[in-house]
């Protein structure tokens, strides 16, 4: 019995470590993800001066990057799983506080290799569903 358990407890172990490998499967280096997401940067900081269409992309890029980064401990719809629900984040936390959590890492949750712009990006989204 007691091999069984510590066999259960090494899988979660290893699942849990595991559990930003479709972060990584967008590629291994940074550069890449980068490169591909800094028009939307560019959005972003357009989105500080911009109305509609601009806003629309911005969320679209945070969503994507929920999808990417997030979704796996948090849920494809924010309902949670691993990590806790995040509908109607926005209600409690603002664009920053999420920015903050998602670079520095809360409680159980490690900080997220991302760039700043991204955080922000799905940091405005999140605050906006």
């Amino acid at each position: 019995m007691k091999k069984i358990l510590m066999g259960v407890f090494s899988v979660m172990l290893v699942l849990a470590a595991c559990g930003g490998g479709q972060d990584d499967d967008g590629g291994d280096t940074g550069g890449d993800g980068g490169t591909e997401e800094s028009g939307q940067e560019e959005t972003g900081n357009g989105d500080n001066g911009g109305d509609g269409g601009t806003d629309g992309e911005t969320a679209q890029a945070g969503e994507q990057l929920y999808q990417q980064n997030c979704s796996t401990c948090h849920g494809a719809d924010l309902s949670g799983g691993v990590g806790p629900s995040l509908k109607n984040v926005g209600d409690k936390y603002g664009v920053e506080d999420i920015v903050g959590i998602i670079q520095n890492g809360k409680g159980q949750m490690n900080a997220i290799d991302i760039s700043e712009e991204d955080s922000k990006s799905i940091a405005e989204w999140l605050v906006n569903r």
